[in-house]
């Protein structure tokens, strides 16, 4: 099986070992197959102690095994990340996972990120089902940044914006269509993040 892109981890004990910072520097340098010897190496520990946790990383889905070879009287295994990147998704802390439906709040930035975790989890159950039927899934997202000259311009754009997402809806809506599906639309605002003129911020360029 090929390495895919992205794996969303929704198992808690699954997010548990992929948190520890040794298993995760471990799972960074599989994305290139490598052996427990070769890890210990790269990552300053005894191959028994790397041994030790690419088993709990294999034992969660997070690596598989790619080749076994013989080394003398020994066989060393070749493991690999079964994923480049990997997201924990709300689910994985289902108890404490924000709630978007207990305090909607369009301008509320908590909301938005309780919003932005559901996403995160369902996506994530979508994608885990796509692949399971071997069928693709549809998506579709925008994602661009807007410079507003003061904030009432911000909250005139705010105001369009959900003038036409609503007109939009209206459009093509059908409650009742037969052979229909949901889909979950989202739309989202919020400052970007500065950074120092050091990190190559053109927001305020030095003077010629």
């Amino acid at each position: 099986m090929g390495m895919i892109d992205v794996t969303v981890i929704d198992d808690p004990t699954a997010a548990e070992v992929s948190l520890d910072p040794i298993r995760a520097r471990l799972l960074a340098e599989l994305a290139d197959p490598g052996s427990a010897t070769a890890l210990a190496s790269k990552v300053g520990l005894a191959r028994q102690k790397v041994n030790y946790h690419l088993r709990a990383l294999e034992r969660h889905g997070l690596i598989e095994l790619v080749e076994e070879r013989r080394r003398g009287n020994m066989t060393e295994r070749v493991m690999r990340a079964t994923a480049a990147s990997y997201v924990i998704s709300p689910a994985a802390l289902a108890a404490v996972a924000p709630d978007p439906d207990r305090s909607p709040d369009q301008l509320s930035a908590l909301w938005l990120l309780a919003l932005a975790s559901r996403l995160v989890g369902e996506v994530g159950e979508l994608i885990g089902r796509a692949r399971a039927a071997r069928r693709s899934l549809a998506t579709f997202a925008i994602d661009t940044e807007v410079r507003f000259a003061s904030a009432s311009d911000r909250a005139a754009f705010a105001g369009e914006l959900m003038d036409a997402v609503e007109a939009l809806v209206s459009k093509y809506h059908d409650e009742h269509a037969g052979g229909g599906r949901k889909h979950r639309l989202i739309v989202g605002l919020h400052p970007s993040i500065t950074r120092p003129a050091s990190d190559n911020d053109n927001d305020n360029p030095p003077p010629p």
